[in-house]
C-alpha cells in the first residue's frame, strides 16, 4: 500500500461548520496559517501538544502519522485535569482505527464516538481533493466532572 505523502489533511469546511454549529470552538490546536479552523490556533512551531487547552472548546484534526496517539492522549489528558488542565471539550477528527492502542487507551470507553458514513473528501487549500483511503470518526472528549 503506498503511503500518503502527508500527515496533515485539512478538513473539509461543510464537517466543520456543522461540528462548530454544535460545539463553539475556540482553540485548533494542529493548524497551519493557511487552514486554522478557529481564530485562536496553534502552529506545528507552537506545538500544541505542549500548550495549556484550559478552558478551551477545542476542535482537534491532528497530523494523522505515529503522533495520534499523543494527540488522543493530551485530549483524554486535557478533558479530565491531568495536569492542572480543564479542556471544556475536545472534539477529534480521528481515522476510525479501532485496533490501535491508542483507540483502547484514550478513546473507546473513554469519549462519545462518532462514525462517518463514506469516506471524508479532505481539503488542500480548501479545494476537496479524491476521497481519503480510511474511514473516519468525530472523537467527543469532554471535561470529567
Amino acid at each position: 500500500m503506498p503511503q500518503a505523502k502527508t500527515v496533515e489533511w485539512e478538513t473539509p469546511q461543510e464537517l466543520f461548520d456543522r461540528l462548530d454549529a454544535e460545539f463553539h470552538f475556540t482553540l485548533d490546536p494542529c493548524a497551519t496559517s493557511e487552514n486554522a479552523k478557529c481564530s485562536k490556533f496553534y502552529t506545528k512551531a507552537d506545538n500544541g501538544l505542549i500548550q495549556s487547552w484550559k478552558e478551551e472548546r477545542v476542535f482537534m484534526n491532528c497530523p494523522y502519522g505515529q503522533e495520534i496517539k499523543d494527540w488522543a492522549e493530551k485530549a483524554y489528558a486535557e478533558t479530565h485535569g491531568y495536569f492542572g488542565n480543564r479542556a471544556e471539550i475536545v472534539v477529534g477528527l480521528l481515522p476510525a482505527r479501532t485496533d490501535t492502542q491508542w483507540f483502547h487507551d484514550f478513546v473507546y470507553g473513554k469519549a462519545e464516538i462518532r462514525f462517518l458514513r463514506g469516506r471524508l473528501k479532505f481539503e488542500v487549500d480548501g479545494v476537496p481533493q479524491g476521497s481519503s483511503t480510511f474511514p473516519s470518526m468525530i472523537v467527543i472528549w469532554r471535561r470529567a466532572i
